[in-house]
């Protein structure tokens, strides 16, 4: 389950983040590419950018839905 009190400082301030338990498995960058993208440290993944329409919130809940560790919160 995502905690929105573990996110990394680098995803951009909104509902939809990437927390700490994330493993760097690339999935959400491949799934929702207008959202999510590699941290500049390449550590982890973060959310670059907030959905603004339906299909990208789609694709940011299909990528949270198929995240291997729930590393992906809406909540935030």
């Amino acid at each position: 389950m995502p905690d929105p009190n573990e996110k990394w400082e680098d995803n951009l301030p909104g509902p939809w983040y990437v927390d700490k338990s994330c493993i760097f498995c690339g999935l959400c960058p491949q799934l929702a590419p207008e959202n999510f993208r590699e941290s500049e440290d390449g550590t982890h993944d973060l959310v670059y950018k907030q959905p603004e329409n339906d299909e990208e919130k789609a694709q940011c809940e299909d990528a949270a839905a198929q995240c291997p560790v729930q590393a992906i919160g809406a909540d935030g």
